[in-house]
């Protein structure tokens, strides 16, 4: 996979992990301030971890649509030249024997 093949899908997964950090920090600072719910006991870390969850999901469903578009083409092409270096793989081994 060459830089300029796979610059699309770091670059997707880069934003998306930037969105789950953003919303890591905000749900942080809302429960911190009491605006919304501690976890029970110990369990406010992974509380505030399926928030960001839960949040960052569909924002990165809609602010990256685009992103999300080039990746899959991207990945159409590289599948496709997958798919016919397999074939012509297949049509030298069956020539050989």
């Amino acid at each position: 996979m060459s830089a300029a093949k796979s610059r699309a899908a770091i670059r997707y997964t880069t934003l998306r992990l930037a969105i789950f950090i953003g919303c890591f920090a905000v749900v942080g600072s809302l429960v911190q301030f009491g605006v919304l719910p501690k976890g029970l006991g110990d369990s406010n870390f992974v509380w505030i971890v399926l928030l960001a969850l839960v949040l960052s999901a569909p924002l990165s469903f809609v602010l990256l649509r685009k992103q999300r578009d080039r990746m899959s083409e991207q990945l159409v092409v590289q599948v496709g030249q997958a798919k016919a270096r397999l074939e012509a793989n297949r049509s030298q081994e069956d020539g050989v024997a």
